[in-house]
């Protein structure tokens, strides 16, 4: 393999919401170098490459930024980080504004102002939000965007960030890019589970198929600290599409219902986990199939309806055109998604400072990948990416240094390697290897579905109604240690293959912190997000943050206890 180093001031991993947004509010830097490295295309990359038709955290008229963070508070049963919310919340329509500046378009009513969907939500037509974000990184000066290159793991010495590796998914050749600071917006891990919906429509799942936790993996093995993995994402979903269901369920107030034509969301409750425990338990208990009660909408209703799937899910708007069976002749039949782990919607990911900063010094974490921060959704990330961007430039500033003579990368500053650099030579070995190795008669789709299986079965999937024990457990975690002992001899016969390994390697790591945090939280305060069913009931001894680090080959847990009443969380408190 072909060698390149390239040297930045600020490496942005992942281009998708947060990191664009990152780029962006580094742009105000001139004497700040910024490099964005992203696998796909930062075009159409991301959870927002399909668009999105509603902006679903914002700060509705008569609400304050206090009441978001109750409301994820309360969604969460209490397990969030208060510090996080509250300053995300705080930013929340600025970074909006500045979206509609750029060039999204915000419904409005006759009065010129933002058409709410609920109390926390604003209409938008966003099938175009992506390429947006795109353009106006693409007008930075300072900015370079390098398209097609996998990160793999992060270079650091001592406990502070150096840079990262990776390799080109088109042509063989491996990077080392040395950073100042490094700024992790890689999303969460998508295709741990079995999914819905098999073979060759496996791909039709609730959360980007190629998020498969990359930035969580590089944090977990470089010994960053993470933090409620346990409290899985579980969507709702219109079934076989997977397309949202809230866009029913606020844009219409479609209730949710069951065989028997019971409304039953209120007997449950009406909080995430809840409405999906409830749809569960009643296909359990013999009443399903469930359903959006959709009968009774107008005409102008399901045309709205119609409008906004096309802004994000336009297979669910063809279902019913091809069926000839709209919303308004016919119920929507719903059902919940395999888990994933996610810090949008969840607690899950890095554990973060008030700066998002994480524990390995100069290394900072926004929008899914970030933990503690739950329901930050597209403008949340948003808000992380800014908040993160300007804390590197910060720390760029004050402690890394700003000289003028670093390589920035849009210059020629590429070298071929000399052979000097130890942990150079041996990462190009690694990748090396999977080309040489022998075609066996296992592949990596095998394992990776051999992977899901196990998930499904043993740690709360689909097949178990994301019910598990501790014993069920142990197993996953020995079947997982198998699976990751044969994906060292897998074949790789061009960079596609690679990039395919990579993926199923870091969905590895993934699953063995996932599988620790399950067994630590023993209690069930997330009902299907979290079923244990060793302990079937809530603890006030679990009203704690369940955290990991992994430490000489294993995987350590940390509890730490709650930042709540105004409380501000520092590195230097632990």
């Amino acid at each position: 393999m072909d060698f390149r180093e390239l040297t930045t001031d600020v490496l942005v991993i992942g281009g998708g919401t947060a990191g664009c947004y990152a780029a962006i509010t580094l742009g105000q830097e001139k004497d700040v170098n910024v490099l964005i490295v992203e696998k796909a295309n930062i075009k159409r990359s991301g959870c927002l490459a399909a668009g999105v038709n509603a902006i679903n955290a914002y700060i509705t008229e008569g609400h304050v930024p206090q009441d978001y963070v109750d409301y994820a508070k309360k969604d969460a049963d209490g397990i969030v980080r208060e510090d996080l919310l509250l300053s995300m919340s705080e930013r929340l329509n600025e970074v909006t504004a500045h979206m509609e500046h750029l060039g999204l378009v915000i419904l409005k009513d006759k009065d010129g102002k933002y058409v709410a969907r609920g109390n926390r939500n604003i209409k938008i037509n966003g099938e175009n939000i992506k390429p947006i974000l795109a353009e106006a990184v693409k007008k930075l000066d300072n900015t370079t965007v390098i398209n097609h290159v996998n990160i793999t793991d992060y270079i650091v010495e001592d406990g502070v960030i150096k840079g990262a590796y990776g390799f080109d998914v088109n042509d063989r050749t491996v990077y080392k890019i040395n950073a100042k600071a490094v700024i992790c917006a890689t999303g969460g891990a998508a295709g741990l589970y079995r999914p819905n919906n098999p073979g060759f429509s496996r791909h039709k799942m609730w959360y980007p198929p190629f998020n498969t936790g990359a930035g969580y993996a590089m944090g977990i093995k470089a010994g960053a600290e993470m933090t409620t993995f346990e409290m899985r994402f579980i969507a709702l979903r219109c079934k076989d599409t997977i397309a949202p269901t809230g866009t029913i369920a606020q844009g219409v107030h479609a209730k949710q219902l069951n065989s028997a034509g019971e409304i039953y969301e209120d007997k449950y409750g009406i909080t995430t986990s809840q409405r999906l425990y409830g749809t569960v338990t009643e296909n359990k208990e013999g009443r399903g199939p469930c359903y959006l009660k959709t009968d009774e909408i107008s005409d102008e209703q399901q045309s709205d309806l119609y409008k906004a799937y096309l802004n994000m899910a336009p297979s669910q708007t063809l279902k019913w055109i091809e069926s000839g069976r709209g919303p308004k002749n016919e119920n929507v039949e719903i059902e919940g998604t395999e888990p994933y782990i996610v810090g949008g919607h969840t607690a899950s990911g890095y554990w973060i400072d008030n700066d998002r900063k994480t524990t390995i010094t100069g290394l900072y974490a926004a929008g899914d990948v970030a933990g503690g921060c739950p329901q930050k959704y597209v403008t949340g990330a948003l808000v992380e990416g800014e908040i993160a961007a300007q804390s590197a430039a910060e720390y760029v500033k004050e402690f890394a240094g700003s000289d003028t003579d670093s390589k920035a990368a849009n210059d020629s500053s590429v070298k071929v390697i000399d052979g000097k650099d130890a942990s150079t030579d041996e990462k190009k070995a690694e990748y090396e290897s999977y080309f040489a190795n022998p075609k066996g008669f296992i592949d990596t789709e095998q394992l990776e579905e051999t992977m899901q299986k196990i998930m499904d079965q043993y740690a709360g999937g689909i097949s178990t109604n994301y019910e598990y024990n501790e014993s069920r457990l142990e197993i996953a975690k020995r079947k997982i240690d198998d699976i990751e002992k044969l994906s060292v001899n897998l074949h790789a016969d061009d960079m596609d293959d690679l990039l395919r390994i990579y993926e199923l390697k870091e969905r590895l790591v993934v699953c063995k912190v996932l599988i620790e945090h399950l067994k630590a939280r023993k209690e069930t305060r997330w009902h299907s997000f979290a079923e244990n069913l060793d302990y079937t009931n809530k603890s006030d001894d679990y009203l704690k943050y369940v955290n990991s680090r992994y430490e000489d080959g294993r995987i350590k847990i940390i509890y730490r206890d709650l930042v709540t009443g105004g409380k501000v969380y520092e590195h230097s408190d632990k």
